[in-house]
């Protein structure tokens, strides 16, 4: 099926939930409400061949105007492996409710993705099986891709002396260093 009807089998299947669609460099997108976000992606899989779930990110939207624009979205890039084809889904989630329900049910490859996108933008993902942070350290402060996160902070994150105290005491165990005293390089 070309992107053109999966589009149009979308605005069948899902008149209320589909905002807008366009192409861009040869590649169809949808954006869509998060409402019935596992029954579109399901349907996608079944009914459109897009069985493949290529990437998902998290996108802050603070700083962009448009009509259907919340503060945040979530990106699906999906895949046709049969039919060598690509589909963007895009759907957006509001800020006062930062959160949208997990696809882990339909692709188990979601599940890292998920986290990273909750780590790094604080987005929520409802009946996740595992969501906790997976970049950085648990007791990290902030999501570190959101607009409003600084670049530079007032201090080092709290556990970095630790960190670089454990990777001294690790460095014995160094591979490449100890190969190089055994060659008779330097100490």
């Amino acid at each position: 099926m070309e992107s053109t009807g999966i589009v149009e089998k979308l605005r069948e299947e899902f008149p209320d939930d589909l905002l807008e669609s366009y192409e861009h460099l040869g590649q169809k997108a949808v954006m869509v409400k998060r409402d019935h976000i596992v029954e579109i992606c399901r349907f996608l899989r079944d009914e459109c061949n897009m069985n493949h779930l290529m990437c998902l990110c998290g996108v802050d939207n603070s700083k962009r105007k448009g009509p259907f624009f919340e503060r945040f979205e979530v990106v699906y890039q999906l895949y046709s492996i049969s039919q060598k084809q690509m589909f963007r889904l895009r759907v957006q989630v509001p800020e006062h409710d930062c959160s949208i329900e997990s696809i882990t049910s339909l692709w188990i490859g979601a599940n890292w993705l998920e986290r990273e996108c909750y780590d790094l933008m604080g987005i929520n993902f409802n009946s996740h099986p595992d969501q906790r942070r997976i970049l950085t350290p648990d007791d990290w402060e902030g999501h570190p891709l959101r607009k409003e996160y600084p670049l530079r902070g007032d201090t080092e994150w709290i556990g970095y002396e630790e960190l670089k105290a454990k990777s001294r005491e690790l460095g014995k165990f160094d591979f490449y260093d100890n190969l190089s005293k055994e060659k008779g390089g330097h100490d």
